[in-house]
């Protein structure tokens, strides 16, 4: 993952709060704590690892799929441009 190593920072602390959630996950079971709670603790942590799913993706689609050379209105650059925001509308 050698085209992520400018995001590295960001996405080493994503994985950190995730595995914070998960830890509070794990705690809310053992203590018995209500289902609505887990669950709720359980779609954060889901809606935190997509977030991080996306980042990673967007990071590829920019790295790899789009020519640094290409003008900002060529239609592969537009192309890929759609597909990151489209793997954020249904990720984020």
């Amino acid at each position: 993952m050698s085209h992520v190593e400018k995001e590295k920072k960001k996405l080493l602390n994503r994985l950190k709060r995730m595995r914070g959630q998960l830890e509070a996950i794990e705690r809310a079971v053992e203590e018995d704590r209500e289902c609505a709670r887990v669950l709720q603790q359980a779609t954060a942590c889901r809606g935190a690892l997509d977030g991080f799913i996306a980042e990673v993706i967007e990071d590829h689609i920019r790295e790899h799929l789009i020519d640094p050379a290409s003008s900002a209105d060529s239609p592969h650059r537009a192309a890929a441009e759609e597909l990151v925001e489209i793997v954020h509308a249904y990720l984020t």
